[in-house]
């Protein structure tokens, strides 16, 4: 029998849909975004470098810039407001700072703390910066879902945008060579029903061995 936080996590799944029709009038406040992306950057992470960054947009009129770098997308500019999830191609270099942090809180030991200090350090810098940018765009996928799913359960609706003009998007906002963005999320709440679909059966893209 399934726990009741477990219906609750299923329904949040079957419920979160692609919306792309919200209320222009309804905001949604900062202290209500940075608890969905505190929920959101729990996600799990290659070697725990937790390689996402986030631009919150909520100013009305770069909402409307942005909407003609996205291809002139309405929920870019209907949205209570867009998060930019931006991949860290060089998240190797907070490794210190992050394993520090979790022997601090007793969660590692100083020899592990240090052996993947040191074995992070002789391996990703030598990593092409393809494979980098592979690692932050999986991490960027990871923490993009849960992002959605936290906000489906506190009330909000979200779709996610890769049909956008990347150079622009990097010129515009000053992104460093450091960062690639990703994906754009609009977040707020639905004026209108979601696009329903369907998904091909099961047998077709599960096989048991």
């Amino acid at each position: 029998m399934l726990k009741t936080s477990e219906k609750s996590l299923s329904t949040v799944i079957k419920e979160r849909k692609s919306v792309r029709i919200y209320d222009p009038e309804y905001k949604i406040s900062r202290e209500e975004i940075e608890e969905i992306l505190n929920e959101a950057i729990l996600a799990p992470s290659s070697s725990n470098l937790q390689s996402w960054r986030f631009l919150v947009i909520t100013d009305q009129e770069t909402k409307r810039e942005l909407r003609q770098i996205a291809n002139n997308q309405e929920q870019v500019e209907t949205s209570s407001a867009v998060i930019a999830v931006l991949g860290d191609v060089d998240a190797y270099k907070n490794v210190e700072k992050i394993y520090r942090s979790g022997f601090d809180a007793g969660y590692i030991d100083e020899e592990n703390m240090n052996r993947i200090i040191n074995n992070t350090n002789n391996t990703y810098p030598y990593a092409s910066v393809e494979a980098r940018k592979n690692i932050a765009s999986f991490d960027a996928g990871l923490v993009s879902m849960q992002l959605m799913l936290i906000a489906k359960s506190k009330g909000y609706d979200t779709v996610t945008m890769g049909g956008f003009d990347k150079e622009k998007f990097i010129q515009r906002f000053n992104i460093s060579d450091r960062y690639i963005p990703i994906v754009l999320i609009s977040l707020g709440k639905a004026a209108g029903p979601a696009f329903n679909t369907t998904r091909m059966p099961l047998e077709e893209v599960a096989k048991f061995i």
